[in-house]
């Protein structure tokens, strides 16, 4: 990694982690900042699970498995345009190994003004993926099988993201009646 500088701002009350290799900066208090932090754009950053979100993801999203580790999970904060125009932070959890890429995309949708209706930690609802739906939340890791069955869900390795779920529903109709869930 390169040299880190910390510089605090005179105009906020807020402090920079900058190198001089790069031209974006992360704002942030300085005491809660994960020195692991990787930064996209200004309010756009993943990092690995601070000991707060573990303990409050632990046996509900997080249950004690051999197929994922805490380590092996990244905590996003992100920028979204909710369905009444208004800027809103949000956040999920997902597997590292898609982390910067899912930074990026919703940067994307971010710069397109795409509407998402909310993005919770699935937590926020015991852990329950029907009434994380039924809510309308955009949400990624929740260690679960798939429904009506014993198989893990990608959700379950933080690799699966369900975006605006209610109007964009999973269907399936493998071997019987349509399905939407």
């Amino acid at each position: 990694l390169p040299f880190m500088k910390i510089v605090k701002s005179i105009t906020k009350n807020s402090y920079f982690l900058t190198d001089n290799t790069s031209t974006t900066s992360t704002t942030g208090d300085i005491d809660t900042m994960n020195p692991l932090r990787i930064t996209y754009k200004t309010d756009f950053y993943y990092e690995p699970l601070a000991d707060s979100i573990k303990e409050s993801i632990t046996g509900i999203s997080y249950q004690e498995n051999s197929e994922i580790s805490y380590e092996d999970l990244r905590y996003l904060s992100l920028l979204y345009i909710d369905f009444d125009g208004q800027i809103q932070t949000g956040e999920l959890i997902c597997n590292q190994a898609i982390a910067q890429d899912l930074i990026e995309i919703f940067y994307e949708l971010y710069q397109a003004s795409y509407p998402i209706e909310k993005i919770r930690l699935v937590d926020e609802y015991q852990g329950d993926d029907e009434l994380s739906m039924l809510d309308n939340n955009t949400s990624a890791f929740n260690y679960r099988t798939v429904a009506g069955t014993t198989t893990l869900s990608k959700h379950a390795l933080g690799l699966a993201i369900d975006i605006n779920p209610f109007y964009n529903p999973y269907v399936t109709n493998l071997k019987g009646p349509l399905h939407i869930s």
